[in-house]
């Protein structure tokens, strides 16, 4: 028989089945500085091995969601992915100030709490932390109905990770004739699906469709997670071969990159320098969009920009080269115009 609060709409052995059920998929993400992670009131990481090289140690920390593309996730009932997109939303914001990653935590609430959806979707966050570097050391799951709908669910999540002070990654590194690298993105990311999901209502589109150009069916390249770049730009910041480096999400390469770019200066974009994929020419004539409303709410193509001193671009482009990461060329920085970002 229910009780009470089963009646109210939460199931507590439901939630501690959840628990049980990822125990070992959170345990397998977490390196030797963890000291205990979920089943008490407050996951602890040791810090000993990770300062002892460092002269002034400072933590970055980043937190974010994954906005409406949730709904998406939610409305095809795939949900083995979008804990990848949590984590590269905070992993990628913290390594772009050059830090080294240490431990993420998580926030699940949802609408009913279902022990094998939980598990899909920490499964997936398991997976971007071991692609971020990071140890899933902990979390919060909350089942609230009234506040989310019995299918529905939220997800937030907190990355921190260290870097010595002298070693931050900033505009105070760029100079003048530095050379801007993008790295491809894996597709639309996290951002701008309020959008992508009013040209779907708008336009009519079927997501289990394959349209023409498209490589899959339009759901799935719309869910195709975001990408995460520690493997391949870690290295080249412990290396020192970075200025700076910039996150792009929603605002597009104009606004992030010109977090990066000093008020004396500018970054003189390329446009035509990188392949654009076919998503992005497909949303932007289905809904008839701007090109300049496109560049403002997508990264169209580039996930992430490295600034680089030309006397390091050379091993910059052979490190690339040995992750295949794919990259562009796209500008470089020069003397002030009007602009912190122009595009040619």
């Amino acid at each position: 028989m229910p009780n009470e609060y089963q009646k109210a709409g939460v199931n507590i052995d439901n939630g501690i089945a959840a628990v049980k059920n990822i125990s070992q998929i959170v345990k397998s993400t977490q390196d030797k500085n963890v000291i205990s992670g979920i089943g008490g009131f407050g996951a602890e990481y040791g810090l000993a091995n990770d300062i002892s090289n460092l002269n002034n140690p400072v933590l970055v920390s980043g937190t974010d969601g994954v906005g409406t593309k949730l709904l998406l996730a939610i409305q095809a009932n795939q949900h083995n992915t979008i804990g990848i997109d949590l984590v590269a939303m905070c992993a990628n914001d913290i390594l772009a100030q050059g830090a080294q990653p240490l431990f993420f935590l998580d926030y699940l609430g949802v609408g009913q709490l279902e022990p094998n959806k939980v598990k899909k979707i920490v499964s997936g966050i398991a997976e971007g932390c071991k692609q971020a570097g990071l140890s899933l050391i902990g979390g919060e799951m909350a089942e609230m109905p009234g506040i989310y709908q019995a299918k529905d669910y939220d997800l937030s999540g907190f990355a921190v990770g260290i870097a010595d002070h002298s070693s931050l990654l900033s505009k105070e590194n760029v100079h003048e004739n530095d050379i801007l690298i993008g790295l491809s993105s894996s597709g639309i990311h996290s951002n701008g699906y309020s959008l992508v999901r009013k040209i779907i209502d708008d336009a009519n589109l079927d997501l289990n469709k394959q349209y023409q150009g498209m490589s899959g069916k339009l759901i799935n390249i719309l869910l195709k997670p975001t990408k995460l770049y520690y493997n391949s730009v870690y290295p080249l910041v412990k290396s020192n071969l970075i200025n700076a480096m910039a996150h792009i999400t929603v605002g597009g390469i104009t606004y992030n990159l010109s977090r990066m770019i000093p008020e004396n200066l500018t970054a003189k974009i390329n446009h035509g320098s990188w392949h654009v994929p076919e998503i992005f020419n497909f949303l932007q004539v289905k809904g008839k969009l701007s090109q300049h409303e496109m560049d403002q709410v997508f990264n169209q193509g580039i996930g992430m920009i490295l600034v680089v001193d030309p006397k390091n671009l050379k091993k910059v482009i052979n490190e690339l080269n040995e992750k295949n990461e794919n990259y562009y060329e796209i500008g470089k920085v020069v003397k002030r115009n009007e602009q912190s970002v122009e595009f040619i």
